[in-house]
């Protein structure tokens, strides 16, 4: 029990980028409604952009890590740009089967297209913000733990204030509700699911910088791991809802950490599908998640 301070601290921080990721997947199930399974990918590329600029930077300063933190949303956002006008725009109106089948194609071209570019070898991310640790008892607190939490934080609530408070956020609302209603008012809904995929892209990419900052091995299917337990993260929370998405990647970093610093520390990956289904036998909608009926 002395180590669970310490312990609570690593999984707030990894729930965090847990968090990140889910946003994502639930922003385009919340507007879209499909699971984009390419999602992780997007979180790999925002990793290698972060490791490209923190080389190119040289000297590790604060400057230089937000940049390469911003780059890494910039560059991630234009991806999910891209992969929505290509490869989900013309599929508007199709099967779901369809479509989830593209996501699947999608995430294996990504994956092995980054093991041709970025080549297939795990490489070392470079540091990228000055590094401390402060000692408070038994706990250990690292900077970069601190800067998760906190740039986690940050675009959390930039992304409530823009969903709730700016004209884009309310025609996502209104898209999410009716999308044929929407469009009757003149709303572009293609605008809108473009602008969906920029905003949850430039998150995987933020988590992906993140990520790679506490666990610095990178190559290119690093996603597939951390970008699963995040969806897990959402439907735990409740697919759709944003603060749900928070809180399930809370719970599952939280959990996933006290059961790697225990004796049972070999399931520890086992343990994000087994909260699912506790969660989905006892709340099928998740935690924050609203039942809704639909016709088939």
């Amino acid at each position: 029990m002395s180590d669970l301070p310490q312990q609570l601290l690593n999984g707030l921080s990894l729930g965090a980028i847990y968090a990140l990721i889910a946003l994502g997947y639930t922003l385009v199930y919340g507007v879209l409604r499909f699971i984009n399974f390419a999602h992780s990918e997007v979180f790999m590329v925002g990793a290698f952009v972060g490791c490209y600029i923190g080389r190119l930077a040289g000297a590790v300063t604060w400057w230089s890590g937000l940049t390469a933190l911003a780059a890494a949303m910039l560059v991630c956002g234009v991806l999910g740009w891209i992969i929505e006008k290509i490869a989900y725009r013309p599929l508007r109106g199709a099967p779901v089967l369809n479509v989830l089948i593209t996501a699947i194609g999608v995430s294996l071209f990504l994956q092995y297209g980054g093991q041709l570019v970025f080549g297939a070898t795990p490489r070392t991310f470079p540091p990228l913000f000055p590094e401390t640790r402060v000692s408070l008892g038994s706990l250990d607190i690292s900077t970069n733990q601190l800067i998760v939490i906190v740039v986690t934080t940050v675009l959390l609530v930039a992304l409530q204030l823009i969903v709730k408070h700016t004209r884009i956020g309310t025609a996502m609302r209104a898209v999410a509700l009716n999308p044929k209603a929407a469009q009757l008012v003149g709303i572009n809904t293609n605008t809108v699911f473009s602008f969906t995929f920029v905003l949850g892209s430039a998150l995987a990419g933020a988590g992906g910088v993140l990520y790679a900052m506490n666990y610095p091995s990178i190559d290119p299917l690093m996603g597939v791991m951390p970008g699963l337990k995040a969806f897990v993260a959402a439907i735990l929370g409740g697919i759709g809802s944003i603060p749900g998405a928070a809180l399930g990647g809370l719970i599952l970093g939280a959990a996933e950490t006290l059961v790697g610093g225990s004796q049972f520390s070999t399931y520890k990956d086992a343990i994000a599908f087994g909260l699912l289904i506790l969660i989905l036998l006892a709340r099928p909608s998740g935690l924050l998640g609203r039942a809704t009926v639909e016709k088939v």
